[in-house]
């Protein structure tokens, strides 16, 4: 388990981290989320050692964070931190190498892993000759290839498409079923939703928004109902009860309500219009709650 209590880091007189406590079980995957300069970079390198807090603690399974604890840990950050020069295979041997890891188990896993991102014909191939794409399956692979015990992972399908992101997915959700506790940063709110089962939002270095996921959107009131129907007037709709705002889509209408209570309100309209064949109300996206949380704190500051 990793344990992060109280931690707090100044850079000269300015206070980057704030008082920051959570904590990621084994086979977990936790959401550290943030606008650009929130602290999250902060947070991952004091993490990993590369910073020193000014106050607090980290441990991982009950011990500080120093050299003889590093080697278990994976870390791919989001700006490209590759060898240009290197081929793919001598980038993956120094980084397993700096991992404490013997030659020959990293090139038995390298082969494996190059196989299972489609890359295996780029192991001779150096790094500057790769798409922006297979730059990122080499950077993810170089994190993974000591099957650490804790992985950080920033913008990890940053360059990806659809396909690879999936692949990644799946890798992913393999590591957090052997034990892995993995600390997941994304700008896209739909990726974190999809894996993350604890988060903490981070503003300006302090946590704005933090638990777990679930319990979180259960106690962000707000409801968005997915309708489709004929002759819906969009004016009415949006002057009953609770009614937020409607946007109306090419296949659907979408109704956004102050709470659950104003469901009934929106169905007793609803079912007076032609041809109703769709009536599903649905959570908030966490993307919307974040937009809210985060953009209050904004304006608040101006």
């Amino acid at each position: 388990m990793l344990n992060v209590q109280h931690v707090t880091k100044y850079y000269g007189n300015h206070l980057a981290v704030s008082d920051l406590s959570f904590s990621v079980k084994q086979g977990e995957i936790f959401g550290l989320l943030g606008v650009n300069g929130a602290g999250k970079t902060t947070t991952f390198r004091m993490i990993t050692g590369l910073l020193d807090k000014s106050s607090g603690s980290i441990t991982l399974n009950g011990k500080p964070i120093d050299y003889t604890v590093t080697d278990k840990i994976g870390f791919l950050t989001e700006e490209r931190s590759l060898l240009l020069k290197l081929t793919v295979q001598e980038q993956v041997l120094y980084y397993g190498i700096l991992k404490g890891m013997k030659e020959k188990d990293i090139l038995d896993k390298l082969d494996g892993l190059l196989k299972r991102f489609h890359i295996e014909e780029y192991k001779n191939r150096k790094i500057k000759e790769l798409s922006k794409g297979n730059q990122q399956k080499v950077q993810f692979i170089t994190a993974i290839i000591n099957e650490p015990m804790l992985l950080i992972l920033d913008e990890p399908f940053s360059g990806l498409d659809p396909l690879n992101v999936q692949l990644f997915m799946d890798v992913i959700k393999e590591l957090k079923e052997k034990g892995t506790s993995i600390i997941f940063s994304s700008h896209r709110m739909e990726h974190v939703e999809m894996f993350c089962e604890k988060l903490v939002v981070l503003v300006r270095g302090k946590s704005v928004l933090s638990g777990n996921l679930k319990e979180i959107k259960k106690e962000y009131r707000k409801k968005n109902i997915h309708i489709e129907a004929e002759d819906v007037n969009i004016t009415k709709l949006k002057q009953v009860h609770g009614v937020l705002d409607v946007i109306k889509n090419e296949n659907e209408i979408i109704v956004k309500i102050a709470s659950e209570e104003n469901v009934k309100d929106v169905f007793e309209f609803v079912k007076h219009c032609k041809g109703v064949t769709k009536f599903v109300v649905e959570d908030a996206s966490l993307n919307e709650i974040f937009l809210e949380k985060v953009g209050v704190l904004y304006e608040n500051e101006m």
